[in-house]
This record gives structure tokens, sequence and C-alpha cells, in this order.
């Protein structure tokens, strides 16, 4: 996942970060730290957003664990609520999980089914009874 990026209709920001000097047409100079000195500075004003300081839609770099290829990995930490949703012929369930470095707003609805086999470890486990 690229600077955050999960799902293609839900973009994810770092930042704000400072603009040192307009390039050109619609392009800028952006004064980034060094955790991203692999990162071109200069970017397309279609890239950026500005910052209205709306802590929900930044997400900090610091302990972000962005590696080399300037990705990191989402982890659920915690399973926050639980649906069935019934269709015509069968029953969905769906969890509603938090995810590291995302706050409760921005936990999503994921298949139970998936999460299950992904991340069993979410799942506390129940004894079976006779």
């Amino acid at each position: 996942m690229r600077f955050g990026k999960k799902g293609k209709l839900s973009p994810r920001y770092v930042g704000p970060y400072q603009i040192l000097k307009d390039i050109g047409k619609g392009a800028y100079e952006l004064d980034l730290p060094n955790e991203l000195a692999l990162v071109h500075p200069i970017f397309h004003v279609s890239m950026l957003k500005k910052c209205i300081g709306d802590p929900v839609s930044i997400i900090p770099i610091e302990g972000l664990g962005v590696d080399e290829s300037l990705s990191y990995e989402d982890v659920p930490v915690d399973i926050l609520d639980r649906q069935v949703k019934r269709l015509r012929n069968k029953e969905v369930a769906s969890i509603k999980v938090l995810w590291r470095n995302h706050l409760v707003e921005g936990a999503i609805w994921e298949d139970e089914a998936d999460m299950k086999s992904h991340y069993p470890h979410l799942f506390p486990s129940t004894p079976i009874q006779a």
C-alpha cells in the first residue's frame, strides 16, 4: 500500500509539509522529512490536499514503518462490531475492523470469513460444548 492507500476510493495522505517553491504550471516542491528522502519532492497539484487541520485525514509519518519501497503493512488491531446481512439464500457476516495507524472513525467493514482466514488471532477461541 503506497502512502497508506487502502482501496481505490479511499485515499490517505501523509503530512502536512511546507511548500518550498512553485515549479512551473501546477507543480510544487515540498519540504519532505529525511524519512521520505527516496521520494521525489516535486508533486503535481492534483496529488496535494490543502491542510485545513483535519486530524482524521492526516496520518503521521512517525511510527508508520515505511520501508524502502515507500509502503507499509496495514495490521488489524481490534474488532469493534459485528453484523449479519441476510440475502435471499444466505447470510453474510461482516466485522468492523480497527486498523493500526488509523483512528476509530477510520474503521471499515470487512468480510468475517476472509478476516478469520488471514488474521485468526483476532477471534477468540470458544470452547466446544458437548
